[in-house]
Order: C-alpha cells, then sequence, then structure tokens
C-alpha cells in the first residue's frame, strides 16, 4: 500500500496529499488545484524529467556524454527511481532519490512504448524534493548533488485541474495564449521561453501563478481541455535535431538548487 503524506497550512485553509512523492493533491478553501489520476488526460499528477528532457527515441535512445554513450527513454531515468522519505513535519516533508552511476534501471515503457528494457547514466547523483505548505502557496525545492561537470538537463511536470469548457488563458512576460493554443501545438509541447513565471487564469475559482528560480523556461501540454501541465524546465528539448544538443545540458556544479512556487490568487 502506497504511503500519503498530508500536509496542512497553519490557517486549516490549505492541504497538500503526497503519494510516494507525487503530488496528487492541492486544496484550497475546498478547490483542487491538481489533475486527479484516472480522471482524462494523464495518470499521473507530477513527476520529474532528468537527467535528460524530451525524446531520445530518433537517436536510438542514446545521450552522448564526456563519459561515453548513456540509454536514456524519454525525459530521463529519474521517475524509474523510487523516492525515499528523509523528514517530515505538519508543513512540510522531505524525499529523496539515490543512483549510483552506471547502474541498470528497468525502463517501465518496456515492450509496450519502448525497445530499450534497461537505461543507464554514467553520472552518480543523489536528487532531493522538498515540500513546504504555507498559508499562501506549496513551495517545491529540488536539490541536486552529483559529480561535478555532470550534465544534466531538469524538468518539473505537475498537472493542473482545469474547467473542461477550454475558456482558461496563459499569461507570461508580455504574451497571452489560450489553452486552444497548446492543444493545437500537440505532443512537442508550447514553448515559454526566458519566463521564471507564468500565470494561469481561469472564468471561475482561483488563479494559478507559477514562480520559479533556476529554470528560466516552462512549457505547456495537455491534449484534453480538463487538465494541462505547467511545467518548468531548464532548456527547450523539441529543437528538431536527431540528438539533444548539447547547449541543452546544464552542467553540476556538486550541489544546484531549483525551486517552484505554486500560489493560488484572486485577481
Amino acid at each position: 500500500m502506497q504511503a500519503t503524506h498530508r500536509l496542512v497550512s497553519d490557517d486549516s485553509k490549505s492541504f497538500v496529499s503526497i503519494e510516494e512523492g507525487e503530488l496528487i493533491s492541492y486544496i484550497k478553501n475546498g478547490e483542487e488545484l491538481i489533475h486527479q489520476k484516472g480522471d482524462p488526460g494523464w495518470r499521473n499528477s507530477d513527476t520529474e524529467m532528468f537527467p535528460v528532457i524530451g525524446p531520445t527515441e530518433a537517436n536510438n535512445f542514446i545521450v552522448n556524454t564526456e563519459r561515453g554513450e548513456a540509454v536514456q527513454d524519454q525525459h530521463g531515468l529519474l521517475r524509474e527511481l523510487s523516492y525515499n522519505e528523509l523528514d517530515k513535519t505538519e508543513h512540510s516533508v522531505v524525499f529523496v532519490k539515490t543512483y549510483k552511476k552506471n547502474s541498470k534501471v528497468k525502463n517501465s515503457k518496456y515492450p509496450d512504448k519502448s525497445i530499450k528494457e534497461l537505461v543507464f547514466w554514467p553520472y552518480s547523483f543523489e536528487f532531493k524534493k522538498r515540500y513546504e505548505l504555507s498559508n499562501d502557496a506549496l513551495k517545491i525545492q529540488f536539490e541536486i548533488a552529483g559529480e561535478k561537470g555532470m550534465p544534466f538537463m531538469l524538468g518539473y511536470h505537475p498537472a493542473f485541474k482545469l474547467s473542461g469548457n477550454n475558456n482558461e488563458i496563459f499569461k507570461f512576460k508580455e504574451e497571452q495564449l489560450t489553452l486552444q493554443n497548446i492543444l493545437d501545438v500537440g505532443s512537442i509541447a508550447y514553448p515559454a521561453l526566458g519566463a521564471n513565471e507564468i500565470t494561469l487564469v481561469k472564468a471561475n475559482g482561483y488563479n494559478v501563478l507559477i514562480k520559479t528560480q533556476g529554470f528560466d523556461n516552462f512549457m505547456l501540454w495537455t491534449e484534453v481541455p480538463n487538465m494541462v501541465c505547467i511545467e518548468p524546465i531548464s532548456a527547450y528539448p523539441y529543437t528538431g535535431g536527431k540528438s539533444l544538443d548539447s547547449g541543452l545540458f546544464m552542467e553540476c556544479g556538486g550541489v544546484d538548487f531549483f525551486e517552484v512556487t505554486i500560489s493560488m490568487i484572486l485577481v
């Protein structure tokens, strides 16, 4: 049976539920923010993309590094690892995933959606995910402790609940787009580059403000009108090339930090 953690804000008006490290619910004043498993659109409610973002099939699932070729499926192997709980309070909880370099990991996409049964990465790392709930927001922090110089891409992939009426809009920088704009782009996701915050504007209920540190880009994806994934990313991977360009990767500095803050706002 999966363990579910429940966080409560000081004013007892906000509640967060986390299952095996996955954000499955964020409720404020009775309004659910997060896409629910089992509803149309996506079988998850949140996940992380690491150490790569985007598809690798076109390059036979090979990612080139200074330590040779690695085998990665779409969005990386981190999601194939299990979180362990490190610490918990009424308002916060910390999880960790640990990987030893070149360890073979079973690919859950095999054999139905991939020809690669096992994936691996030639660098060791420790990946921490911390949730902290306040009266006003949910803060999610990521800490990557890895070998210096390790190449990586990082993306956070939460799914938000929508009305199903295709009437939501999205604002970032000086731009505004509709849900239909995102639907029209399809599987490659809509790029919102050079932005560290984005607002989901709804016809009814709370609007959602997402602010980030360390990512500086978003991509937005959905194929249905009842949910949308608003994904902070370190780089947008759908550049048209067969392989992931080396310029898309960051270099690990030993310990790197990233942050996402999700707020419900009334406008």
